[in-house]
C-alpha cells in the first residue's frame, strides 16, 4: 500500500506525510459504524477540510479526529445507525 499511496502522491504532486492511521482509523469507523461507501467520501471530505484550513499534517489530523469523533457518536445521538442509511 506504502508504494500506491506514494505513486498517488506523485501522480497528483503532492507532498505531504501524514499519519496513515489515523486516516485507516477514520476510514474503518466510518465503513463499520456508517456506512461502507461513507469511508471514501469522509475521506474527501477530510481532505477538502484540511485543505481549507491551510493543508498539511495537522490540518489533515484535526478534520480526521473530527469526523471520527462524529462517526463514534452517531449511533448514540441520531437514529441512523448503519441499517438506516441510504
Amino acid at each position: 500500500m506504502d508504494t500506491w499511496i506514494d505513486a498517488v502522491k506523485e501522480e497528483l504532486g503532492i507532498d505531504l506525510e501524514v499519519d496513515r492511521a489515523v486516516l485507516l482509523d477514520l476510514a474503518r469507523d466510518t465503513a463499520h459504524g456508517i456506512a461502507r461507501p461513507a469511508a471514501p467520501l469522509t475521506a474527501f471530505l477530510v481532505g477538502y477540510a484540511a485543505g481549507l484550513e491551510g493543508g498539511g499534517p495537522q490540518a489533515v489530523a484535526v478534520a480526521a479526529r473530527r469526523a471520527t469523533e462524529l462517526a463514534a457518536r452517531w449511533g448514540d445521538e441520531t437514529d441512523h445507525g448503519p441499517a438506516t442509511l441510504g
